[in-house]
């Protein structure tokens, strides 16, 4: 339905989104998202340097990789003692998620192919929250933009100065810096999980992942919860089909 209203204002030019919304509307509220998300680079920088990793690797995760959940497991994984595969390997696997946001948001901006590339870098969760939720294609281009440029920025140079300061600031773990990621990720994620089977493959992946904590090596279990979407929706699936069979059934009895 959000595509159909965006192809059918694709022509729509001018200062309000067709929808009501302005153009400093959407500004603004891409903005606040990029601003407020963009400072909790300084506790990835503080985490990372604080877990050993160099300023410049620090800088070269937020720099390439770009994707908050997937940088704080990496190092999260490495801090622990975890094997440097087992930590990519989480974290690869918490960022194929941006790959589904880029299907969606591909047919939504329709970018030329010249600038497809440069724009993939910024298809995360923020953006993807602020692009969808608009409602023409002038105004998913304008929040994606905004939203993608300012956060970008900010996210890279607050780590920086994270890197830079975890020195300073001394032990992370007394501050609590390293949660910091974690819960700005559930802030954004939370509003997401609505129907029954999304809260059950929430609710799954918590208990995957707090449960098999203290047992597995560090970065294992992400890789363990990430099954329970797969899981469920098998689960939903053979759920579906009993109930259509019992369905077919009681019609065809129904008719005799």
């Amino acid at each position: 339905m959000a595509e159909e209203t965006v192809t059918a204002d694709i022509a729509a030019d001018g200062r309000s989104d067709g929808s009501g919304r302005s153009d400093a509307a959407v500004v603004r509220d891409a903005l606040g998202v990029g601003v407020a998300v963009g400072l909790s680079g300084f506790a990835f920088g503080v985490t990372s340097a604080g877990g050993g990793l160099t300023v410049l690797q620090t800088c070269a995760l937020s720099l390439l990789v770009f994707t908050g959940a997937s940088q704080f497991a990496l190092v999260g994984a490495l801090a622990g003692g975890g094997n440097p595969f087992t930590a990519a390997a989480g974290a690869f696997f918490l960022g194929v998620r941006n790959a589904f946001y880029g299907l969606r948001l591909s047919q939504l901006l329709a970018l030329p192919r010249a600038v497809r590339p440069f724009a993939a870098q910024w298809v995360i969760d923020e953006t993807t929250a602020v692009a969808l939720a608009q409602s023409t294609r002038r105004g998913v281009r304008i929040g994606f933009t905004v939203t993608g440029l300012s956060l970008y920025v900010l996210w890279n140079l607050t780590t920086l100065l994270g890197a830079l300061g975890a020195e300073a600031i001394g032990d992370t773990d007394v501050w609590g810096l390293d949660a910091a990621g974690p819960a700005v990720f559930l802030a954004l994620l939370a509003p997401m999980v609505r129907t029954a089977l999304e809260r059950v493959v929430a609710c799954l992946a918590v208990v995957l992942g707090l449960g098999l904590l203290p047992v597995l090596p560090a970065g294992v279990p992400v890789l363990v919860a990430a099954l329970s979407a797969p899981v469920a929706l098998w689960a939903d699936g053979r759920r579906r089909a009993r109930t259509e069979s019992v369905g077919g059934r009681d019609a065809v009895e129904e008719k005799r």
